[in-house]
């Protein structure tokens, strides 16, 4: 334990208690003929004019603390007051002095202090507890905070909640939310008066945990023991719901707090701002951000670039470019644009193919002196394979390797989605980036695009390399491998490789089956990969009949009723027009968006016509 400094014969410099004024008088212990009253008054500054006397006649001195005391000069200062004073309320000093120690985040000298407080026959008070007890969760061991207020009884005193507060938040701080939960039932069974201090720190606590409901619970239970929200609470709760991704609970609370008259702050817009964001609402984000700039408020460059990371994803190319050029205008370096700003830009125009733009951002990064990272080069290689600038791709395959970056999964996948939307007559300079990337998913790829390679050989590879690729990058890869197949004509090997997608369940609950109805999910799946799954399981269906079996009455396909942001085109329209063309009886549903049914009578019928017509 932490020893504590020897006190000179006068202090060097006055107490200190950051958070609020407090007045402490004392008399001197050997008073002259002319006493002195002192009155010692904890607050930032001394006033310009010290204030009126009760009694005029009375030699008073006043002395002012300085907030900013040395811990050990405040240790010092106390122990001078207490041997030359005659000090009413010695409790008063010392807690003082805790309050200094826990601001410089000294817990064994707090500790110390403690001992010498108790052989001083101090008697603590809930002031006491309540800046131990928060010194402890700031700096103090795990699990210190909640064994300092186990020992309030012993002393007398009963927690009130702001005390069951602060050891509350050190539990959910320590990661021990049961106990900080049991501890917040119990300050209710000992019917403590809730406020919205507690109330925001056990949502906090929920919220940590990932108990997002248990946040909004606390909110609900508060407003019903008519306990009013403040702003902290609103804030707290706004930022659980931006965690838990419901940004439609978002929008409701922002409408009450508006609704109770309760002024948002900067730390309320950051949180919606945030939801936003995370939820790709990009309408209401850029409201919020829009707002933030009309008030000045600071945007830092990770509000900045989670903004440029929705636009990227959702296709907001104009307020990319709005919020990129307010970052380069900003006059503060912190809000100046960084690698993952460029990152995001040059996604943002990959995804649509506009090279110019990409090109663009590319040598700004440059001239900012930052290197392209693998993210920027993904997306570069992602755009020339969109615009069909192959050479470019090779280009850019040849910086990666220039600046000794390794190729990851994403990378490969990236490459992939390329290949598939590549000419076969310039196929092979992007094979040869995958050889270089990958030797083992190269080899795959050459094994799907040689005719002459068996079926099994190419399937063996496939599941090898499915197999040990990182699970994210698993479906992509089968998605743009089947696209690949489809778009050379090699369905017999996209057959296959579905089967071993299947095996390795990357594709799951890709068929349901009920009495009423057989359906197909597609939803997800790249166009490759739907056509492909779609042509075993017309084959399935014709299985079934030669079998003798029965079809259920319904027979329906769901392709899912989303759209690419950039094309313009999903799955669904794609869908439809193949469908039309196989003139499968397959027909939208009018109440069931991205679905299309059909009855047993008339897919039989087409089966049974389609397999006539083959042989």
């Amino acid at each position: 334990m932490a020893s504590l400094p020897i006190c000179p014969s006068s202090p060097s410099s006055f107490l200190s208690w950051p958070h609020r004024p407090v007045s402490l008088s004392f008399q001197p212990k050997n008073p002259s003929s002319s006493p002195t009253a002192a009155h010692v008054s904890v607050q930032d500054s001394p006033p310009l004019d010290p204030p009126p006397l009760s009694d005029p006649s009375q030699n008073t001195r006043f002395l002012w603390v300085n907030p900013n005391s040395p811990p050990a000069t405040a240790v010092l200062a106390l122990r001078w007051f207490l041997q030359n004073a005659e000090v009413r309320n010695k409790v008063i000093l010392y807690n003082v002095v805790f309050k200094v120690l826990r601001k410089k985040r000294r817990w064994s000298e707090t500790e110390a202090l403690w001992d010498e407080m108790m052989r001083d026959g101090v008697r603590p008070d809930n002031t006491t507890f309540s800046t131990v007890i928060s010194s402890a969760r700031a700096c103090g061991p795990p699990g210190k905070a909640v064994e300092w207020f186990e020992k309030m009884p012993e002393a007398g005193c009963s927690p009130d909640m702001l005390t069951y507060s602060v050891v509350i938040d050190a539990c959910g701080r320590a990661g021990n939310a049961e106990m900080a939960l049991r501890l917040y039932d119990r300050a209710r069974d000992e019917r403590c008066q809730l406020d919205p201090v507690i109330c925001a720190t056990v949502m906090k606590v929920h919220s940590t945990s990932g108990n997002f409901d248990g946040a909004l619970n606390v909110f609900e239970e508060m407003k019903a023991v008519s306990v009013k929200p403040n702003l902290v609470v609103y804030n707290t709760v706004l930022d659980a719901m931006g965690r838990a991704m419901r940004p439609w609970v978002v929008k409701t609370i922002h409408r009450e707090m508006v609704s109770q008259q309760v002024q948002p702050n900067r730390a309320t817009y950051c949180c919606l701002l945030q939801a936003y964001t995370r939820a790709r609402y990009g309408e209401d984000a850029m409201v919020v951000y829009r707002v933030m700039k009309d008030e000045a408020m600071d945007i830092d460059v990770v509000l900045y670039n989670m903004l440029l990371s929705m636009c990227a994803d959702i296709g907001y190319a104009e307020e990319a470019e709005e919020i990129f050029r307010d970052m380069k205008t900003s006059m503060d370096s912190r809000f100046k644009p960084d690698s993952w700003t460029y990152s995001s830009m040059v996604t943002l125009y990959s995804c649509t193919g506009n090279v110019p733009g990409a090109e663009g951002i590319l040598k700004e990064m440059k001239e900012a002196g930052f290197k392209p990272n693998i993210f920027i080069l993904t997306s570069l290689i992602r755009c020339y394979g969109k615009a069909e600038c192959t050479d470019d791709v090779v280009r850019s395959f040849g910086m990666l390797e220039d600046l000794k970056i390794t190729p990851d999964d994403r990378f490969c996948g990236c490459l992939l989605t390329v290949a598939a939307d590549t000419p076969v007559e310039e196929l092979g300079k992007v094979g040869d980036c995958i050889d270089r990337s990958n030797a083992q998913l190269g080899a795959v790829v050459k094994l799907l695009v040689d005719r002459k390679a068996s079926t099994e050989s190419f399937k063996e590879a496939a599941r090898a390399i499915l197999s040990g690729v990182c699970s994210v990058v698993k479906m992509p890869y089968c998605n743009c491998l089947m696209d690949l197949c489809v778009n050379l004509g090699q369905m017999e090997k996209a057959c296959a490789l579905l089967d071993a997608a299947l095996q390795l369940d990357i594709y799951s609950n890709v068929q349901t089956r009920t009495q009423v109805q057989w359906s197909l999910h597609l939803r997800g799946l790249s166009v490759g990969a739907a056509l492909t799954t779609l042509h075993v399981w017309m084959n399935d269906l014709y299985t079934t009949l030669q079998n003798g079996e029965e079809l259920p009455p319904l027979l329906g396909i769901h392709t899912g009723e989303g759209k690419n942001m950039y094309s313009g085109k999903g799955l669904v329209s794609v869908f439809e027009s193949h469908l039309k063309e196989l003139d499968v009886p397959f027909h939208a549903a009018p109440d069931k968006a991205g679905w299309f049914l059909t009855t047993s009578v008339a897919a039989k019928h087409w089966l049974e016509a389609k397999k006539s017509s083959e042989s």
